[in-house]
């Protein structure tokens, strides 16, 4: 697919950075709305406060209560990297704060579905709960709640999803996206989230002298937990979110993380000295996804909780073999979706529609949501794909291109077309949503729809944000370091991106499916390593092209205890004969 290059704007007129700040990175952050050396404070003390989460008063009474009357409490989390960390955070956090009695339940995606509904509540009383504590969930969970509150269960809630038109009627709810909450940041992950319900938690428990005959516990010992579900669950990185990640990085590289973030790293081929946020996003994150995709998350969440390195280990490889199995699957799918792509080009007359929908009855319900990203990247629409469910019902996960809230989309949808949707839930880029079989093609229809008449023609032309170019003596392995601590990046903080021509000195397939170049810069005698992943073989490799225009990163390859400059090809067009 042909990409537009663009460079991202930037005034430095208006930001405040000290000479001793490398040009380069004055130039990326101010791209990215860092105007003053004071927003890259990555100190606990730079943190927001839990003070301005509405309903966290109420929220520690009630847990403090139920720790000093030592009552049965049950943590319910989702089945994605989020729930699991915010569920383990949730458990660890709890016991070291006293409390004797506390157990997790996460719903099996495949019998159950996402949240606190009436059936998981069902489920929940086995455990004879007197305090039920959602971790990212719960705040469209309407008749959850009301049913627990039926068997006399109390009920906090603490989600960061956004809230519907009317909320459930628990004991206290911790959102900083629900009405009326006015804490700064709109962007925490459900494991941040029930990180400051905790931290706010250790404080009322200090305020009832709690603390006078046990320790009182360092709540930065789970910051690991915090970066890992932040990074997995793809919330956008703003100031306090950067603090939460990059603390929770000092940890882990220092060998001061639970054991099972530990083995994770360790399996997926990591040296955790030099991890980076997008190791965690890329490498950790999807292995312990793999549980909730393609088993039950409890494997997941069990990993982070034991203290035991060798259990830790075992369950690490049992994750990984399970990650291996869903890029199998995933992979499978692919092909499947493309040739369903192909047939909608056909039907659209060579066009493929503003929004699409895609539905096998063979594919895995636990894959969708990673397909549909895929085939996303592929025709830069937003893009649903579904697997059958139960009851005739089949479920949708959905992702979305900037511009498109696809949460609100479905909105639109469900308003203009009340007997289509069963539920639906989410973000601006990611939701889910449950509907008919018999009512695909009529959905499908409705999306496309509400895709056409809000994405302009723009929109849809993929595109690759750059930070311009670099001088050729800006390409070298000290600028590369720099960018490498220079994060976290992320989500809405994105790791920078360059442009340039280069004069291809040799070009091979390595892995089957990746291009190792060799390039030499134009404008001077520099040459450089790089390559590209997963590349179009119909294109590549070929030796009459001797010239490229790149989007690429600058990446610090660590190879037999050597560092070497290497770019990372985000992008790769041909250059024709006397084009540059």
């Amino acid at each position: 697919m042909q990409k537009r290059i663009t460079q991202r704007s930037f005034d430095l007129s208006r930001c405040q950075f000290s000479d001793s700040l490398h040009p380069v990175l004055q130039r990326i952050y101010a791209a990215r709305g860092i105007s003053e050396e004071k927003q890259l404070n990555h100190s606990l003390q730079a943190l927001l406060s839990f003070t301005s989460l509405k309903g966290i008063e109420r929220a520690v009474e009630v847990i403090a209560e139920a720790i000093e009357a030592q009552q049965q409490i049950l943590i319910v989390g989702d089945f994605d990297a989020d729930g699991a960390t915010s569920s383990a955070l949730a458990v660890l956090a709890l016991k070291a704060l006293g409390a004797e009695k506390v157990n997790y339940l996460v719903p099996n995606r495949f019998e159950y579905g996402y949240g606190l509904s009436p059936e998981i509540v069902a489920e929940a009383l086995k455990y004879q709960p007197e305090l039920i504590i959602t971790v990212d969930n719960g705040i469209s969970s309407i008749a959850g709640v009301e049913f627990a509150k039926e068997q006399g269960i109390k009920v906090v809630v603490t989600d960061h999803h956004l809230a519907g038109a009317e909320l459930p009627q628990a004991d206290a709810i911790v959102n900083p996206n629900q009405p009326g909450c006015d804490f700064p940041s709109r962007n925490p992950a459900g494991v941040g989230v029930i990180f400051y319900v905790m931290v706010a938690l250790r404080q009322q428990l200090r305020e009832r002298n709690w603390f006078a005959t046990r320790p009182e516990p360092n709540m930065a010992n789970f910051l690991d937990i915090v970066a890992l579900g932040t990074v997995a669950d793809v919330v956008p990185l703003d100031d306090n979110n950067r603090i939460l990640v990059q603390q929770g990085l000092k940890r882990i590289r220092a060998g001061k993380a639970r054991p099972g973030i530990l083995a994770l790293i360790e399996v997926a081929g990591r040296h955790r000295e030099q991890l980076v946020a997008t190791d965690l996003g890329f490498a950790v994150g999807p292995r312990l996804n793999a549980a909730g995709r393609l088993d039950d998350m409890s494997l997941g969440i069990e990993c982070l909780l034991t203290n035991d390195h060798q259990l830790a280990r075992e369950i690490a490889f049992q994750l990984d073999e399970l990650n291996r199995d869903r890029k199998q699957i995933e992979s499978d799918m692919q092909q499947q979706a493309l040739t369903e792509l192909q047939r909608l080009q056909l039907d659209q007359e060579e066009r493929l529609p503003t929004g699409i929908c895609l539905f096998d009855a063979a594919w895995h319900q636990g894959v969708i949501g990673i397909l549909a990203a895929r085939i996303k990247e592929r025709t830069h629409r937003p893009v649903i794909a579904f697997a059958e469910g139960d009851n005739g019902e089949i479920k949708g996960s959905a992702r979305s291109i900037p511009g498109f809230h696809i949460r609100d989309a479905l909105d639109v949808v469900d308003k203009k077309y009340p007997e289509l949707i069963i539920k639906f839930g989410g973000h601006a880029m990611a939701a889910g949503l449950s509907i008919k079989h018999e009512n695909f093609a009529a959905f499908s229809q409705a999306f496309q729809e509400v895709a056409a008449s809000q994405l302009t023609k723009e929109q849809l032309e993929a595109e690759v944000l750059t930070d311009g170019e670099l001088g050729c003596h800006e390409i070298n392995l000290y600028l590369a370091s720099l960018i490498r601590e220079a994060g976290p990046w992320g989500q809405h903080f994105p790791e920078p991106v360059f442009q340039g021509y280069f004069q291809v000195v040799q070009q091979r397939i390595v892995g089957e499916k990746h291009l190792k170049l060799l390039l030499k810069h134009l404008s001077g005698e520099l040459f450089v390593d790089a390559i590209a992943f997963n590349v179009d073989l119909t294109v590549w490799p070929d030796q009459s092209i001797a010239q490229v225009k790149l989007a690429y990163k600058l990446d610090v390859n660590y190879f037999r205890g050597k560092q070497n400059l290497q770019l990372m090809i985000e992008y790769i067009d041909p250059v024709k004969p006397n084009r540059h």
